[in-house]
């Protein structure tokens, strides 16, 4: 199978793609996400909320979601979340904040190891 729009874990370039699937607070997060001075870490943990809710790390070239590629899968993924807009946009404040505290231990190990 090789789908041009198949990625190993959700690609920043769907963001986009994402953007009027919900209400105005989701559509402000999009725009917040693709512009060109986007926080990294909160485009980092936009992606770890859709890997987790969509599933990317079960995915394999052999399957359904695969053979739609990302783009498709995340659109769907979004549109079956059962919460409302406010909901998910908690899940992606918490998975954003997961990502920075793994990067903070990141950096705490990393002085200890030079110390070391």
């Amino acid at each position: 199978m090789n789908n041009p729009d198949t990625d190993l874990i959700f690609p920043l370039r769907v963001i986009p793609d994402l953007a009027d699937l919900r209400g105005d607070k989701w559509n402000h997060l999009v725009d917040q996400l693709i512009t060109p001075d986007a926080d990294r870490v909160s485009q980092c943990g936009f992606v770890l909320m859709m890997a987790r809710l969509g599933g990317c790390v079960t995915c394999n070239s052999d399957s359904f979601r695969a053979m739609r590629g990302c783009t498709q899968c995340a659109q769907r993924t979004i549109r079956r979340f059962k919460g409302d807009d406010e909901e998910l946009i908690k899940e992606y404040e918490a998975h954003r904040e997961e990502y920075r505290q793994y990067l903070n231990e990141q950096r705490t190990k990393s002085k200890h190891r030079k110390r070391s």
